[in-house]
């Protein structure tokens, strides 16, 4: 291909990462062979970046085979970028996924052990690790977060709980955390990593929403710096990458882990895409350049935007956040995100659906609403104009819906507790049917039930629904919440093993 060399200042780049980032200097070579007409790829995908049919949408859209690199990958533009990360994170292995941290997990899970063994991993998971035990055919053995009294979110996952786990299974083939928590809490991963190891087995951390760790001392070290064998993270949760980026990273036994490469590099390739999408890969290898040139800076912008929206709205009557407490505080110890905006409704007596209505209203959609809690994210990309902007309206919209102050209630996500009948893959497999949902208390789901968001699941494929987890999901889809991964969003009915 007769590609041109972007020029010094290519405003597709305004700050020149791709001197270190193979794969986004290859994006850019691309689109400029396109736009300047040195190239006419007959290749797949077959929109070609011609936009005279369906327009901008295939913009961009650039494949990693005879796109990014040649069919046969001449140039090792992935293996190079892959490496890099790889040395960012200070592993020995890394991989880029464009199925995001789902299928990152889903590769970790396939990499630990042998059907029909134990893991031990938190329960507060996202989905995407629940079905890569079903895909692997592990058998859970669940380990629970504190319940933080203060504010009714999970707190820190007890090394205690994890080494009793252990001690009672012997034969588990790893432990598996999620760190930080969605809503930024954070575990004693040092001491996890110790447990573990004494046990014989890797750690595997789903750090999905902490990309930024560990590129500046404004933010914990990452989790591969504390001991933990794998991290998995999304490029596109906490940095300007596209959707669906994510990074799978270990360390292996070449650099004296105790994950086997081989069956990482199967357990990766067994459940991605054949035809990955290059834009995504593009983006992910500019993030990682951009952490390691500018994330110090970045990132201490970004924890101190934070830390001004937390005390600006910590100053509004009733109204909390969530933040650091040392220890001998007399609310017990918390470790939070400082990069993380969790902004708490109870006391002001506002409902968090009507006040999430309001935002979208002024166009400024939230990541996370439910009754009590707010999540809205500041990344990167925003500034001192944006967020002010964020917070003048919020606090508008909670002072038009003002209430009477209110206990907060822990949402079903975190309070259920799970009673397991069987293994989720037997579950998943298993001959069906569907029931009213009167009638299925004592049954057996073969479904994943979750609120969304977190995505936290309430009910996993082999466990028995109770009273308890069905009227607390109805509760939650009364209150305006929306039920995900179910067969019939509206519960009113369920789908049993079959009788």
């Amino acid at each position: 291909m007769n590609f041109v060399t972007p020029e010094p200042h290519d405003p597709r780049d305004p700050l020149g990462l791709a001197s270190d980032a193979p794969l986004l200097d290859g994006w850019l070579r691309f689109r400029a062979a396109v736009d300047a007409g040195t190239t006419m790829p007959f290749t797949i995908p077959g929109h070609k970046q011609r936009t005279h049919l369906v327009g901008d949408v295939v913009r961009g859209d650039v494949p990693l085979y005879a796109g990014l690199d040649t069919m046969k990958q001449d140039g090792g533009l992935l293996v190079k970028a892959e490496q890099r990360a790889a040395a960012a994170w200070g592993v020995d292995w890394c991989r880029l996924s464009v199925a995001g941290a789902t299928h990152a997990n889903q590769a970790a899970v396939l990499a630990l052990g042998r059907p029909g063994q134990d893991v031990v991993i938190t329960r507060t998971l996202h989905r995407s690790l629940l079905l890569g035990i079903v895909l692997a055919g592990l058998r859970p053995v669940w380990v629970r977060p504190e319940l933080d009294a203060a504010t009714g979110l999970p707190g820190a996952v007890p090394v205690a709980a994890v080494e009793a786990a252990l001690a009672a299974h012997p034969g588990a083939c790893g432990v598996v955390l999620g760190d930080p928590s969605y809503i930024g809490t954070r575990s004693n991963i040092t001491a996890h990593a110790a447990a573990a190891h004494a046990a014989g087995v890797p750690l595997v951390v789903d750090a999905a929403w902490a990309a930024h760790f560990g590129f500046s001392p404004a933010v914990p070290s990452h989790a591969l710096t504390l001991g933990a064998d794998a991290l998995i993270t999304s490029a596109h949760k906490t940095l300007p990458a596209w959707s669906q980026a994510a990074l799978l990273l270990a360390r292996t036994r070449r650099s004296g882990g105790l994950l086997d490469p081989d069956r990482l590099e199967r357990g990766f390739d067994a459940t991605h895409t054949t035809s990955p999408a290059g834009a995504i890969l593009a983006s992910t290898d500019a993030a990682r350049a951009l952490l390691q040139h500018h994330g110090a800076d970045l990132i201490g912008r970004l924890v101190e935007l934070v830390r001004d929206a937390r005390e600006r709205l910590a100053a509004v009557q009733g109204l909390a956040v969530v933040t650091d407490r040392p220890d001998g505080h007399p609310a017990g110890p918390l470790h939070v995100d400082p990069a993380k905006l969790v902004v708490l409704l109870a006391g002001t007596g506002a409902h968090g659906h009507a006040v999430e209505a309001d935002l979208l209203a002024a166009g400024i959609p939230l990541e996370m609403a439910d009754r009590d809690v707010l999540v809205p994210m500041v990344t990167l990309s925003d500034d001192k104009h944006s967020v002010t902007h964020l917070v003048d309206t919020l606090v508008a919209a909670i002072e038009k819906h003002r209430g009477e102050p209110r206990k907060a209630a822990p949402a079903t996500a975190w309070t259920v507790e799970p009673a397991t009948a069987t293994d989720p893959r037997s579950a998943f497999f298993a001959r069906h049917e569907t029931v009213c949902a009167a009638t299925a208390v004592g049954r057996v789901s073969v479904e994943l039930i979750a609120p969304y968001p977190p995505g936290v699941p309430v009910l996993a494929p082999g466990e028995v629904i109770s009273a308890a987890a069905l009227n607390a999901l109805q509760a939650t889809l009364a209150d305006g919440g929306r039920i995900a991964y179910a067969s019939d969003p509206t519960l009113a009915t369920m789908q049993v093993i079959a009788s």
